[in-house]
């Protein structure tokens, strides 16, 4: 069945090829990004030209967002699914990153999130259907030095989609996180460095930890040919198309070892889920309930 979706950060990565993938999957889709007609022109083109309707939005800004969603609902004619794709990382010693570094990173990985959700949930809760996606990361189940305040977001953002998840299954919407390992996309090359410095040389050698890090990881991307971010959107594409009530909850995607651990951290979290929301007796806002004819 086809949906009307919208999906942030739709400029590239895992955000302009989940786009081709719903496109070809029959969905109608309208991608948002910032730069229209300006960075991101060429981008915004080549999407309009597969099939997509593109939306100036910068998900930093109240009005943009609402105004942004109100378009896209209008383009589509409705709304069936968002995907909140957009986001930044970061690179650093934690304690170089200033308040304002945090501030950069939550303005976009998760206030940005909240602003999109707050614009489409009262048309989603009016139909009695839809579905949210949370484009989070292993490294919101997990953690790895130097990425601290990237690590803070998305551990943010899964508290999120918990809380959603419950507060809404009862309106018919489904909440679904994705949980991608790293890939070579831009992402890697845009990772926000910290802006203090000034500590730097009380750090001594242990500062190239950071990069050596970084560096590794990149080889390791290189050297492992199966971890291609289609896979992300192929992901992201095959849990839009699954029927109401058959949605998973988190969908880890990774094929360099993490994944497998981070599964069995999913599973064991599952658990206590259920046990605790059972002994409250609220375990049954666990399953989405439809509330209408249409497909979430």
């Amino acid at each position: 069945m086809s949906k009307k979706v919208i999906i942030t950060g739709a400029s590239g990565g895992f955000g302009q090829l989940t786009v081709q993938g719903l496109l070809k999957a029959g969905h109608a889709v309208v991608g948002t990004m910032r730069g229209v007609e300006g960075r991101n022109k060429e981008a915004a083109a080549a999407l309009t030209q597969a099939g997509a309707q593109v939306v100036e939005m910068d998900v930093t800004n109240d009005k943009s967002v609402e105004d942004g969603v109100a378009k896209a609902i209008e383009l589509l004619g409705g709304l069936d699914v968002v995907i909140n794709n957009a986001g930044v990382g970061s690179i650093g010693m934690l304690e170089h990153h200033t308040p304002e570094d945090f501030r950069k990173l939550f303005e976009v990985n998760v206030f940005g999130v909240q602003r999109v959700n707050r614009a489409a949930l009262p048309h989603l809760r009016q139909q009695g259907s839809g579905t949210i996606l949370f484009v989070s990361s292993l490294l919101g189940r997990i953690t790895l030095p130097f990425y601290g305040v990237y690590n803070a977001t998305k551990w943010a953002l899964e508290g999120l989609a918990e809380n959603y998840r419950v507060e809404l299954s009862t309106f018919g919407i489904e909440i679904c996180l994705i949980e991608p390992g790293g890939y070579a996309t831009a992402f890697g090359e845009n990772l926000i460095p910290s802006s203090d410095q000034s500590r730097n040389e009380s750090y001594g050698e242990f500062m190239n930890m950071p990069q050596q890090l970084f560096g590794g990881f990149v080889e390791a991307l290189n050297n492992n040919p199966n971890q291609k971010p289609e896979f992300v959107a192929q992901a992201m594409v095959d849990v839009v198309n699954k029927p109401v009530g058959e949605k998973p909850f988190r969908t880890v995607i990774d094929t360099m070892g993490m994944g497998d651990l981070v599964k069995q951290a999913n599973e064991v979290q599952d658990q206590i889920t259920n046990a605790m929301y059972g002994n409250f007796g609220i375990d049954g806002l666990l399953k989405v309930q439809s509330t209408s004819k249409a497909e979430g």
